[in-house]
């Protein structure tokens, strides 16, 4: 899939959340020996360390690779986007980022003042390394249309990714059909129901992954390939980072993609982005 610039990303990327350590890199070199090749972090995960390290140890070309990492809460602003970008690059001792998304739209420190001054002096900033050829693709998460309507008023260059939280009972409609009629391309975090759901062992799901005989995992997985998504399953087991890379040998109908998609809503565990106490 290829967002609005030159960089072409894979149908399947890997998810790092709360995953550190050695643990992490060891989760990560597994994931690209298996044909992984986007690997998504952030600073708030504490394991930009750990993605240099799996960088540096994989046996693949860093060219080969694509990097995600992203910028927290409370260093938006155009000094401090500089300096946390720069601290980044410090922690996986890499020369550029392929992507570097802005993690949350409104945060706590800057709520009561307003979020959209500051979303403008990062994006300013992330322009800014872009142009640089330090970031190759710059955009933004969990932001929903009324964040990106703020953001566009000053932006020169169009936010090119949204990763916000998708998967079957949480479509985000709205932000996705918003993303799609922009070409902003949209990754999906969590897209297996993440932590606090009980998407996997709904009976809805379970039944229709047997009908595919498939794991309900490489279900979830497969409804946001024909979503048109790229999903960034997460997982620290060899067995099922492999199969969730394995989701091409099927296809879903399209009634039951219309099941998926409309089902209640089953997101726990994350606030709404603008009433998140962080």
């Amino acid at each position: 899939m290829r967002p609005s610039n030159e960089i072409n990303l894979p149908p399947i990327g890997f998810g790092t959340a709360l995953a550190n350590g050695k643990q992490a890199a060891e989760a990560m070199k597994t994931a690209i020996s298996l044909g992984y090749r986007l690997i998504d972090s952030a600073s708030q995960y504490k394991n930009e360390e750990a993605v240099g390290i799996a960088v540096r140890e994989c046996g693949i070309d860093r060219k080969d690779l694509l990097i995600t990492s992203k910028l927290w809460n409370d260093d938006h602003g155009y000094d401090s986007t500089l300096r946390a970008f720069e601290q980044t690059l410090k922690w996986m001792k890499l020369d550029y980022l392929d992507i570097y998304l802005i993690h949350w739209p409104n945060p706590l420190k800057f709520r009561a003042e307003g979020y959209e001054k500051h979303n403008a002096e990062s994006w300013k900033a992330m322009e800014e390394l872009y142009a640089a050829k330090k970031i190759r693709a710059i955009g933004v998460s969990n932001f929903m249309p009324h964040h990106l309507n703020a953001l566009l008023k000053t932006a020169t260059v169009q936010p090119m990714i949204n990763q916000i939280r998708l998967h079957p009972g949480h479509a985000q409609k709205e932000t996705l059909a918003y993303c799609k009629e922009r070409g902003i391309l949209v990754e999906a975090y969590s897209p297996l129901g993440g932590t606090g759901g009980d998407l996997l062992s709904m009976p809805l799901i379970q039944n229709m992954a047997k009908k595919y005989q498939v794991s309900v995992s490489q279900l979830c997985i497969r409804w946001c390939l024909q979503m048109e998504v790229i999903p960034l399953p997460k997982s620290t087991t060899p067995n099922r980072i492999k199969e969730n890379l394995d989701v091409f040998g099927f296809e879903i109908s399209q009634e039951d993609m219309e099941t998926l998609t409309n089902m209640p809503d089953t997101a726990r565990g994350l606030p709404h982005p603008d009433l998140a106490g962080f």
